[in-house]
């Protein structure tokens, strides 16, 4: 049975929690991911995430040398041979599976569709994050250990 959630009950759903003593509340559907976290008693986040199926970034779409000073919401090229590889959710970035291992690829790593080429850690969940390009890594933009936000851009390919 698939789940849906309307306007109006996903605003009482939000009634609901801003109400209560919740820090932390996740809701998942077929096609959805709610996730809602409170830092301080006024304050509630909601972190858009890709659909649950796929965790890895959307292909780029090339637009020439166009860069904007803030991330794009979708994955776009800043240089037009190269895609970019976008936070799907808001998380911490870590390049490997586990302090002291070595990363998941470094610059010059060859990747393949599938390929796990980072964790994102959210509210405790390790996600890892699979290519949805091929090709070779040749940015690597984030720092180990730091946060991002979502669509922010984490490496770019020279696709194969």
């Amino acid at each position: 049975m698939a789940m849906q959630l309307d306007h109006e009950q996903l605003h009482r759903l939000l009634e609901a929690l801003a109400d209560s003593d919740i820090q932390e509340f996740r809701l998942e559907g077929d096609d959805f991911r709610l996730e809602v976290r409170r830092n301080l008693p006024t304050q509630a986040v909601m972190a858009p995430v890709m659909p649950v199926p796929s965790m890895a970034a959307p292909a780029a779409v090339p637009t020439g040398d166009t860069a904007s000073s803030s991330p794009p919401p979708a994955a776009t090229a800043t240089r037009s041979d190269l895609l970019d590889i976008t936070a799907p959710m808001v998380g911490t970035f870590y390049r490997a599976p586990a302090p002291g291992e070595d990363p998941f690829v470094e610059i010059g790593t060859r990747i393949d569709v599938g390929q796990t080429v980072c964790i994102l850690e959210a509210m405790k969940l390790m996600n890892e994050l699979e290519t949805e390009v091929s090709g070779e890594v040749v940015e690597i933009l984030v720092d180990n250990g730091t946060p991002v936000e979502f669509g922010q851009v984490l490496m770019r390919v020279r696709p194969a």
